[in-house]
């Protein structure tokens, strides 16, 4: 198994100052699993939307490495639209790691973030015009699973109720469910992991899995799927606890690694 590993430190489109992102990059991760590290470069020039210009570009940066398993770094979990753009010759279905749902739209959500709003986009529920910038066409909701998802606003968790999502509110059912029988994106955003073992998040949740929980989950995965292509979203670096995220989610990318390597 080949990766490459894709730098995005961006966070809703503009360029990150500090980020968390970097910090994954100067940690040498690339070169100890004998990976290239790219950065992405968006065009915002030819795409003045900049969410959709570093969606763009991390498409291409995928599509540009086809062969090679890609390990993206993110700054934001919006950037699972350019993942997936980039992993559309597979066809995947989406296992989605998040302690929150990411499924509101813009009718709503209670902050018009839009952060809080990909899984629901991809599905074909809002944000039409950035999905049609990207190139995206909305997936099945049947193809998609999301785990823990503790933390929902109000009509966003009776969206994702009435859906053809799976959610599986424990992480632990990952270990004996049934996965997808389709080549998987992994969308990893580390707030899933309780506070104590994955500090420094912007929107920080109350409860969750140990990390321990979550990266034997993740191996499980690994072993019985196949994975196209796995996005780390990341913490915020000028947080208390950086290094401890750091530390934590390096862990769960050796392990994926690991897994793989088997």
């Amino acid at each position: 198994m080949s990766y490459v590993c894709i730098g995005a430190p961006y966070w809703i489109g503009e360029r990150q100052s500090v980020s968390a992102v970097e910090a994954i990059k100067h940690s040498g991760i690339a070169e100890s699993i004998g990976a290239e590290w790219v950065d992405i470069q968006p065009d915002y020039a030819a795409y003045p939307d900049h969410v959709v210009a570093v969606n763009v570009a991390l498409a291409n940066a995928i599509k540009a490495h086809e062969g090679k398993t890609p390990l993206i770094f993110a700054g934001d979990c919006v950037f699972a639209l350019g993942a997936l753009k980039g992993l559309e010759a597979h066809d995947p279905a989406i296992l989605w790691y998040d302690a929150h749902g990411d499924f509101n739209t813009p009718e709503t959500s209670p902050s018009d973030f839009l952060g809080g709003m990909p899984l629901a986009a991809i599905v074909g529920r809002g944000n039409e015009a950035l999905m049609a910038g990207v190139g995206l066409s909305p997936l099945a909701e049947n193809d998609v699973v999301i785990t823990d998802a503790r933390d929902l606003d109000p009509e966003e968790a009776e969206a994702l109720r009435s859906s053809a999502l799976t959610h599986l509110e424990n992480i632990d059912d990952l270990l004996t469910v049934p996965l997808p029988q389709k080549p998987l994106y992994v969308h990893f955003d580390t707030d899933v992991v309780r506070l104590s073992d994955m500090p420094a998040m912007n929107y920080p949740s109350v409860g969750g899995p140990s990390l321990a929980q979550t990266i034997a989950t993740l191996e499980r995965v690994t072993h019985e799927a196949q994975v196209a292509g796995i996005l780390f979203s990341s913490w915020n670096q000028t947080l208390e606890g950086a290094d401890l995220a750091l530390d934590s989610t390096l862990k769960v990318v050796r392990a994926f690694v690991a897994e793989n390597a088997k």
